[in-house]
């Protein structure tokens, strides 16, 4: 169902984005919708995005002696992500923002059996509630166009957590804290601000619950989140 969904979504959002395009080209030559949207000192909108997520596993000293399990590697996979956005100017070329909302994404853990070589995969699927706080930097505006690039903190809940779960093999905690830094361009039209942008963000803690009755677990040291995000602003 997330697939299809995404499938839908990313239909839009390149039609979306070809239809913006063409009235770029066909439109004004100066920054004439850029001076009307540079006389306000904040904005809202809408954040609606792609995320590829996974995890970058550290091996741990039980792993090099493990008889059962010969390889373990993060399992990424498409997810959706659907934010607000609050813009605040801070002089001529900084914005502060914060984007609360939800991302929905499943990642998961590759395994390989030493006895029959085969592969097995434990996956993972979260509800996260995100609170990321950006600091964005922008250039000169040229032909109502601008780029621009951000970095900032994020934290994430998982409210489809399976670290209380009895069933699970391998415990994830909920909480995390992120890094991300991204570039994008702004497109300034009569009634909004289109931007579409790509971010990175990689976690700064270890969300491996360790849990030495499970095999799976013990063959990891740390585990840290990491995302690849495209996503499509619309500010007014």
């Amino acid at each position: 169902m997330l697939h299809l969904l995404s499938k839908k979504i990313s239909f839009t959002l390149i039609l979306t984005v070809m239809i913006l395009s063409l009235q770029a080209q066909i439109g004004g030559r100066g920054n004439y919708n850029f001076k009307d949207f540079n006389k306000k000192s904040y904005y809202f909108g809408i954040n609606i995005g792609f995320n590829n997520s996974g995890y970058k596993l550290y091996q741990s000293k039980f792993f090099i002696n493990n008889e059962s399990i010969q390889v373990t590697q993060g399992a990424s996979e498409v997810g959706v992500n659907m934010h607000m956005v609050t813009n605040l100017k801070i002089g001529e070329y900084f914005d502060f923002r914060f984007l609360p909302g939800f991302s929905f994404a499943q990642r998961g853990f590759e395994f390989t059996n030493v006895s029959d070589n085969s592969t097995y995969i434990r996956k993972i699927e979260s509800v996260f509630f995100e609170m990321p706080f950006h600091l964005r930097f922008k250039s000169e505006p040229y032909k109502d166009k601008r780029l621009f690039v951000v970095a900032g903190l994020k934290y994430s809940y998982d409210v489809q957590t399976n670290s209380k779960s009895r069933k699970s093999l391998l415990k994830i905690a909920p909480h995390d804290f992120q890094y991300e830094v991204g570039v994008g361009i702004q497109m300034f039209y009569p009634y909004f601000i289109f931007s579409p942008e790509i971010k990175f963000s990689r976690g700064l803690g270890n969300l491996l619950l360790y849990d030495r009755a499970q095999n799976e677990a013990k063959v990891l040291e740390n585990v840290v989140s990491q995302i690849f995000t495209i996503s499509f602003n619309f500010e007014g």
